[in-house]
């Protein structure tokens, strides 16, 4: 388990796989009716294991800065 402070979106990754989805798959794109929006939208995480890989590879980890609690204490 890995505690998150209350607001982080930077650091949750299912936010970062739906930013990822929106800019390639939904941005500046029309969708006629939800059936296809949603279509759209399983077809790009149907691709995440093939054609994104390399992409999600780099973004999906959890290698960020973290500090300690002296740091956030002020000591």
């Amino acid at each position: 388990m890995l505690f998150l402070p209350a607001y982080s979106p930077n650091l949750n990754l299912i936010e970062r796989l739906w930013k990822f989805v929106k800019k390639e798959c939904l941005y500046s794109r029309y969708h006629e009716t939800f059936a296809g929006f949603t279509q759209t939208i399983d077809a790009c995480l149907a691709q995440t294991h093939t054609t994104h890989k390399k992409a999600l590879d780099s973004l999906l980890t959890l290698n960020f800065q973290t500090f300690g609690k002296s740091a956030i204490m002020g000591g």
